[in-house]
C-alpha cells in the first residue's frame, strides 16, 4: 500500500521582549536560577498581571508579514493543568479569539519548486518554568526564569506533506521572525521549539489518520529526523494491523526513537476559560498601521529584488536572502567591489566554508564585508588572480589585514606585463620539448588534455601569478604557431 503523510507544525517562538508577557522580570538568558521571577511570575495570592504592549506588537507584527487576519479583539484565557514549573497551576494563553488568524507563508524547497503552507492562527501566551534533573540528590530542581516570557505560537494547517517541506517550513519561519526582530531564533537556547504533528493515511484517502505530536524539537536537522522515524513506526503499525493511539511522544536522538509520554490531551481536558484578570485586547487600526510601516523587507520581497536588481539566479537570491544578516553582508560587499555576481559567488562560496568551518555566524566572520569586496575589486581590476585571491582571503581570515596591505607584503601582484609572460612562456616550452612535439602531432581532442598539463606549467612557473587569461591566449598562440 502507498502511504501519504500529513504533518502540521506548532512552532514556539520567544518574543526578544526586554521584559515578561505580564511582569516586569527580565527575560535574559543564562541568568542565575531563580533571579528573574517576580511574584507575578511566581503566581503569588493578590498579584496581578499587566500586559506587556510590545508583545502585541510583535505578534501583529507576524501577522501582517504573513498576510493573516489580525483580530480586532483577542482574547486571554486560562489554560489549567498542573505541572511543577508552572507555578500558578495555569497557562495564560489565547483559545478561542487568537490575536492573528489565518494567513500563509511560501516555501521554497530544494529542488527550486515553491509550495504555499497555510498558517491556522498564531497566539499570544506565556512560557513555563524549566525542570532541572541533574545534581539534586535524586530529585528535581525547578527554575522559573522563564516563566512568563512572551511566546508566539505558530499553528500550521496540516499542509506539510514531507520532512524536508517541514524544515523547509520551519526555516522560512525562523528567517521571518528573525527578519522582523521579533525573536532572535536560537533554537539551542530554546528561542525557537517545534512541535511536530504526524499521521499517515492510505494515498487517495481524505480522511486524516490518528496524529502524534512529537514534542520540543530544537534542531532542523532533528525535526526531519524525528519526523522520518515517527512516520516508518507509524506505518509499520499500520502495517501489521496495529492501530495507532493519539499521544505526546518526545524524540530520543541517541537512540533515533520517538518514545510515548502521555495520552494526548483535547481542548477540553484543559478546562479553558477566558482569564478573569486581563481585559480583552482591542487593536485598533490606528495600532495596525504603525506596525505596518514598521516593517523591513521580507524575505521573499529580498529574494526577488536580488533577482530583478543584481540578475542573480533564483538559487543564489534564495540563499543569499536566507538570512537578514547573510542579506545584509552581501549587500554591502556588492557596494564596495560593484559585481554582485562575484560578491555572491565569494559570499556562497569561500566565506560560508570558513564560517562552516569554524562553526561561526556571518555576524562573526574574521572577514568583514568591506574586506571582502576590497579583494574582489582586485580581482576585477587584473591586480590578482582568482587563485592568488583565495591565498589572499586566507590571509585576511587570519588577521593580516586588507587585501591591498597583503598583496603588497607578500608581492603577490599579478603579472600582466605580455613580454615578461612571453618569456616564461618560452622558458616553459623548451623544459618540456617532448610534450610540444606530442602536442602538436595530436588530434583536437588530445590537444585538449595536453593544453591543461602547459598551463600548469606556466602558473607553476610564474608561482600562480600571471594573468591566466593572458596566460591560455599566448600559450594558445605559441604551440599552434
Amino acid at each position: 500500500m502507498q502511504w501519504e503523510t500529513v504533518i502540521g507544525l506548532e512552532i514556539h517562538a520567544q518574543l526578544a521582549t526586554k521584559s515578561k508577557i505580564f511582569s516586569g522580570s527580565a527575560t535574559t538568558f543564562g541568568a542565575e536560577p531563580n533571579t528573574q521571577a517576580s511574584l507575578v511570575d511566581l503566581g503569588m495570592p493578590g498579584t496581578l498581571p499587566v500586559l506587556n504592549a510590545e508583545a502585541v506588537r510583535m505578534a501583529c507584527k507576524f501577522g501582517l508579514a504573513i498576510d493573516a487576519e489580525i483580530a480586532e479583539k483577542n482574547v486571554f484565557a486560562r489554560k489549567n493543568y498542573f505541572y511543577p514549573d508552572l507555578p500558578k497551576g495555569y497557562q495564560t494563553s489565547q483559545m478561542d479569539h487568537p490575536i492573528v488568524g489565518k494567513g500563509y507563508l511560501d516555501i521554497t524547497l530544494e529542488d527550486g519548486t515553491s509550495r504555499r503552507i497555510g498558517i491556522t492562527r498564531a497566539h499570544l501566551e506565556e512560557d513555563a518554568g524549566k525542570s532541572l534533573h541533574e545534581d539534586y540528590q535524586g530529585m528535581s530542581g525547578i527554575d522559573l526564569n522563564r516563566a512568563g516570557t512572551p511566546l508566539l505560537e505558530i499553528v500550521s494547517e496540516p499542509d506539510i506533506r514531507s520532512a524536508k517541506e517541514a524544515v523547509a517550513y520551519a526555516k522560512a519561519i525562523h528567517a521571518l521572525v528573525r527578519y522582523l526582530g521579533i525573536c532572535d531564533g536560537n533554537m539551542a537556547e530554546g528561542s525557537l521549539r517545534c512541535d511536530c504533528n504526524v499521521s499517515v493515511r492510505p494515498k487517495g484517502q481524505a480522511e486524516f489518520g490518528t496524529r502524534r505530536e512529537i514534542k520540543n524539537v530544537n534542531s532542523f536537522k532533528f525535526i526531519e529526523r524525528a519526523i522520518n522515524t515517527e512516520i516508518a513506526w507509524q506505518i509499520e503499525e499500520l502495517e501489521s494491523g496495529r492501530k495507532i493511539v493519539q499521544e505526546t511522544v518526545l524524540y530520543d536522538v541517541a537512540a533515533n526513537e520517538t518514545r510515548s509520554m502521555r495520552s494526548k490531551e483535547e481542548a477540553n481536558d484543559y478546562r479553558y476559560f477566558p482569564c478573569p484578570d486581563l481585559l480583552p485586547v482591542v487593536i485598533e487600526q490606528s495600532f495596525l498601521d504603525g506596525v505596518r510601516a514598521s516593517l523591513p523587507e521580507l524575505p521573499v520581497q529580498k529574494r526577488e529584488r536580488f533577482e530583478r536588481e543584481f540578475g542573480l539566479s533564483p538559487y543564489d537570491a534564495d540563499v543569499l536572502a536566507a538570512s537578514r544578516e547573510m542579506a545584509d553582508y552581501f549587500e554591502a560587499v556588492q557596494r564596495v567591489c560593484g559585481d554582485a555576481k562575484l560578491a555572491a559567488n565569494w559570499v556562497m562560496g569561500e566565506l560560508s566554508s570558513l564560517l562552516n568551518k569554524d562553526n561561526l555566524e556571518i555576524e562573526q566572520s574574521p572577514v568583514s564585508a568591506e574586506q571582502l569586496g576590497g579583494m574582489i575589486q582586485r580581482i576585477k581590476d587584473n591586480t590578482i588572480s582568482g587563485k592568488i585571491a583565495k591565498m589572499v582571503f586566507e590571509a585576511m581570515a587570519a588577521g593580516e589585514g586588507s587585501a591591498d596591505e597583503i598583496i603588497e607584503k607578500k608581492g603577490l601582484k599579478q603579472v600582466t606585463d605580455s613580454g615578461a609572460i612571453e618569456k616564461m612562456l618560452d622558458e616553459v616550452l623548451t623544459a618540456n620539448a617532448e610534450q610540444v612535439e606530442q602536442y602538436r602531432a595530436s588530434d583536437e581532442a588530445k590537444r585538449g588534455k595536453m593544453f591543461g598539463f602547459f598551463v600548469g606549467q606556466a602558473m607553476k612557473a610564474s608561482k600562480g601569478k600571471a594573468n591566466p587569461a593572458q596566460v591560455n591566449q599566448l600559450l594558445k598562440s605559441k604551440l599552434e604557431g
